[in-house]
């Protein structure tokens, strides 16, 4: 598979962008990996890069976005951090990696038994940790289908406030970056959240439309 160039970039559209990422998936959890020379990548990356996608993920170590995507050097743009939670320094990366660097789809990636989100539901307590994991809170909040066991002992709990959390966050994206909010109007840059299954490799996508239904007052709470 060829090293994307700048002229390859721009004449990719975002819906060509995520049917790449999907392509890719399916390769993956098919043990089919595209022929790639990453020697060669090194070389013809040296002097630039044109990423079509800019992918905001866990830290988790089962889910390297280059991997789980079957992508190359120079293909994406990898922004992790514990629960894939979101700030203002992942959001200035987001804006670069568009508006300055050519990406045309932003994807929040979630997974499944996230380590992050468990001890979100635990009210855990740990250093800067603590402040991280409160950034996780307003999916909890939002979540009022259980009523009882909210913690990680209870996977089913844990699972739909990790779902939450990603849909609160491509919410978010469009609420506190007018760049990329008029970017994703405009049809220059599209944005999904997705959730990767941790045993079987699997990401699956959310529909768009399904994320303005997630509750106003959990989205205000968390853009404070």
């Amino acid at each position: 598979m060829k090293t994307l160039t700048k002229e390859m970039q721009a004449s990719i559209t975002p819906q060509q962008a995520f049917e790449l990422l999907k392509r890719g998936n399916e390769r993956f959890i098919n043990n089919l990996k595209a022929n790639r020379n990453l020697l060669q990548q090194v070389n013809e990356t040296s002097d630039g890069q044109h990423p079509f996608a800019v992918i905001l993920s866990c830290i988790d170590s089962r889910t390297s976005a280059e991997l789980i995507f079957d992508q190359g050097l120079g293909d994406i743009f990898s922004i992790r951090i514990a629960g894939n939670i979101l700030n203002d320094d992942i959001i200035g990366s987001m804006e670069f990696a568009c508006k300055l660097a050519g990406a045309k789809i932003i994807v929040v990636l979630g997974h499944t038994k996230c380590g992050a989100i468990k001890g979100a539901c635990d009210h855990a307590k740990l250093g800067s940790l603590t402040t991280l994991l409160d950034k996780i809170k307003p999916a909890i909040d939002c979540e009022n289908t259980i009523k009882e066991n909210r913690n990680s002992s209870n996977s089913e709990f844990v699972e739909k406030v990790a779902d939450l959390n990603v849909r609160l966050t491509v919410n978010a994206i469009k609420e506190r970056s007018p760049i990329l909010s008029n970017m994703i109007q405009n049809g220059e840059v599209s944005l999904v959240g997705g959730m990767y299954d941790v045993g079987s490799g699997l990401v699956t996508f959310y529909d768009e439309t399904i994320e303005a239904n997630v509750k106003m007052e959990a989205e205000e709470s968390l853009i404070k």
